[in-house]
């Protein structure tokens, strides 16, 4: 299974800068939580990625259930939403067995998502922590710079942004932008009314996202 997997994502991988098109995928989990918040959001940064960072990327996302051995398609599952998170032991199984074969996970917390996914990415990994990610880290700097650390896109509770990840066996599998709201900087801009250098700071952050789980 292992050897299977490694050579999908290795697939995944060498299709970077070739025109056979890859496609990422939203992850859809149980609990009441709206899973399927920010439906503009990952076409957006999609466009933005192929445009500006060479990207040959599917211009329509899958959507991928937590418990589906159909992730082990995709190199990088995004997840959001604003409420509880349950993942079922088959969800939990097979999430495992993605991340720790070369799949990677992006969280966004729209607000109010954060006590629940701490929770069950405990249970997903009971020997790993999340960390915050330090500013010289390479997923900040790639094609561009942000030596702050990943931007303030919404308000929520007058903290500041951070980037947490978690590593297992060394590799950062999961990066999580919390306080920040990256997903909702890359909706249209009529959802939120944010002006162009927010949407802007948004969607470089995502494509920066992109590269490094590409490339890394």
């Amino acid at each position: 299974m292992k050897i299977i997997t490694f050579l999908l994502f290795l697939s995944s991988f060498l299709n970077w800068n070739t025109s056979e098109a890859q496609q990422v995928a939203i992850l859809k989990y149980e609990g009441g939580g709206d899973w399927y918040a920010n439906p503009t959001a990952i076409p957006n940064l999609i466009q933005f990625s192929n445009r500006n960072i060479s990207t040959k990327i599917d211009k329509n996302p899958a959507t991928v259930s937590a418990d589906n051995v159909e992730i082990f398609n995709y190199p990088i599952v995004f997840m959001t939403g604003h409420g509880n998170v349950i993942f079922s032991e088959n969800a939990l199984e097979n999430m495992r067995n993605y991340l720790k074969s070369g799949g990677f996970l992006h969280i966004s917390d729209n607000y109010g998502m954060d006590k629940y996914i701490r929770r069950e990415m405990k249970r997903l990994f009971p020997d790993a922590e999340f960390k915050e990610i330090p500013y010289n880290h390479p997923i900040y700097h790639q094609t561009f710079d942000f030596s702050k650390g990943v931007p303030k896109i919404h308000e929520h509770d007058k903290k500041r942004p951070q980037g947490f990840g978690l590593f297992i066996d060394g590799r950062l599998v999961c990066f999580y932008d919390y306080e920040s709201d990256l997903s909702d900087g890359w909706e249209d801009k009529e959802i939120h009314n944010d002006d162009d250098e927010t949407r802007l700071k948004a969607l470089k952050m995502g494509a920066n996202i992109l590269e490094y789980v590409f490339t890394n």
